[in-house]
């Protein structure tokens, strides 16, 4: 909770600073100018991405992939709109480095790791017999066979 509360108090301060230097340096139009510019531009490049990652991810699912870097991209574009939406120099650097492919690739791949270290998901499949009766647990999540093989306990290879 603190790194939040952090986030959303220093970085608006530390923004309007940095927009006084600026406009110190500058002057004050020119430094609205900017801010604006990179706004309107980079907002309308992450919306040009993102469509882009839209096609990719039907794309990828027509094909029967599960669409995993599209997604990823999508969502880190989707951030950088956000973040070029808000008014703000570091704000739209951020953005427009998340618009950067190669390093929205390496953002990304950065996401994953720290993801596999830090998230754990479990799942467990559990089948109470009574009988020839199978019935299953409540925590059993529902699916479809796409391909089985039942192996018959007294021969070698499948039942057929």
């Amino acid at each position: 909770m603190l790194p939040l509360f952090l986030l959303f108090t220093l970085m608006p301060l530390v923004e309007l600073w940095l927009l006084f230097q600026l406009s110190g340096v500058f002057g004050f139009l020119p430094t609205v100018l900017i801010v604006l510019l990179t706004g309107i531009v980079g907002a309308s490049l992450a919306r040009w991405q993102g469509w882009q990652a839209i096609s990719r991810i039907q794309n990828e699912m027509r094909q029967g992939l599960l669409p995993a870097k599209a997604l990823g991209d999508g969502v880190l574009i989707l951030v950088a709109g956000v973040l070029l939406i808000t008014p703000g120099v570091i704000t739209d650097v951020l953005g427009l480095s998340l618009l950067i492919p190669p390093l929205r690739a390496g953002i990304r791949r950065g996401l994953q790791l720290w993801f596999a270290k830090h998230m754990q998901v479990q799942t467990s499949t559990s089948w109470q017999s009574q009988g020839d009766v199978f019935s299953r647990d409540e925590n059993v999540v529902e699916g479809r066979v796409v391909d089985a093989h039942v192996v018959d306990s007294d021969q070698d290879g499948p039942a057929r």
